[in-house]
């Protein structure tokens, strides 16, 4: 048999631990490479790496508090101490603005895509429901179940909601989407949204209904100290 070639392909990080998951998700967020944060927190990459993809890792509190500092958070949302309180209930501190954002700084933000929610009109009221969403040629797209609270949404006016907070530095925005939800039916469009939508709905199951957002206004605003 002649000698086989194997060409290998890109190295992909891959966090298996929640630390690890928190870890990549906060550095990439503030669009560092594990490189540059390892450095700035005074460690080897070798040793951030085996933070961020073993289960069983272990790190020292001063490791911690180093990595916290470099990732503008805290020790407690890197352990995840914060995982199942709702965001916000920290103290606002002094000196915050809030500044109105223009449309186009809101669409930059939506565009991040992530979890949103939606306030659906229903026949016992207002629902407001949380969904995965993407930006697609402007529009708000997701999508959801034909008999799930958020297919209610097809024909109505809606609002759709997202923000993010950073409670470590009092920091946070939020956008609102107002507009018109419709379904999508044509196989071709159905086709480009799974083509170019990011991600899949954290609760799985069969989604096949894709609705869009055709928005007709957006304002947002932004907190920083």
């Amino acid at each position: 048999m002649g000698e086989q070639h194997i060409v290998p392909g890109p190295v992909r990080e891959i966090p298996l631990s929640d630390l690890g998951r928190r870890l990549a998700l906060r550095r990439t967020q503030l669009g560092l490479t594990r490189e540059e944060t390892a450095a700035r927190a005074g460690m080897a990459t070798g040793y951030l790496r085996h933070l961020e993809e073993h289960p069983d890792a272990v790190p020292s509190a001063g490791t911690l508090l180093r990595l916290a500092g470099v990732l503008e958070t805290t020790v407690t949302e890197l352990a995840g101490g914060n995982a199942e309180r709702p965001p916000g209930p920290g103290r606002a501190v002094r000196g915050a603005d809030l500044r109105r954002l223009d449309a186009e700084e809101c669409w930059a933000l939506l565009g991040t895509h992530g979890v949103g929610r939606i306030a659906v009109p229903t026949v016992e009221g207002p629902a407001i429901v949380p969904v995965n969403y993407s930006v697609v040629d402007g529009t708000v797209v997701f999508r959801t179940g034909p008999h799930a609270t958020p297919a209610r949404a097809a024909g109505r006016r809606v609002a759709f909601e997202v923000d993010r907070i950073d409670e470590a530095f009092s920091r946070g925005w939020s956008v609102l989407v107002r507009g018109t939800a419709r379904a999508v039916t044509d196989p071709d469009e159905v086709r480009r949204l799974a083509e170019r939508a990011h991600g899949e709905p954290w609760a799985g199951g069969d989604r096949p209904l894709w609705l869009r957002i055709d928005a007709t206004g957006i304002s947002g605003r932004r907190i920083t100290v």
